[in-house]
């Protein structure tokens, strides 16, 4: 599937967002993948934006590294929501 420009940047911004919380505990994607019980691989293609992440994906991610879910898309929804 292709996505816009805007859509992209989306998932690229909410991939950063992700690895900056996985490092600041210090875990590696195998170590962030383990806690959350998803697959290294499809870690580190959300991380990269290549992934179109289900909201029950988010939702484990966001567990394992003990923040909020709303906290992975603070300012950037707004970016792409009714802008297509």
């Amino acid at each position: 599937m292709s996505y816009t420009k805007k859509e992209q940047k989306f998932l690229q911004e909410l991939g950063l967002r992700l690895r900056s919380f996985r490092e600041a505990k210090g875990w590696s994607q195998e170590e962030l993948a383990l806690n959350s019980g998803l697959h290294r691989t499809y870690v580190g293609d959300v991380e990269r934006g290549e992934r179109n992440i289900a909201v029950l994906n988010l939702s484990k991610l966001a567990i394992a590294l003990e923040i909020p879910i709303a906290t992975l898309f603070e300012n950037d929804a707004r970016n792409v929501i009714g802008e297509r």
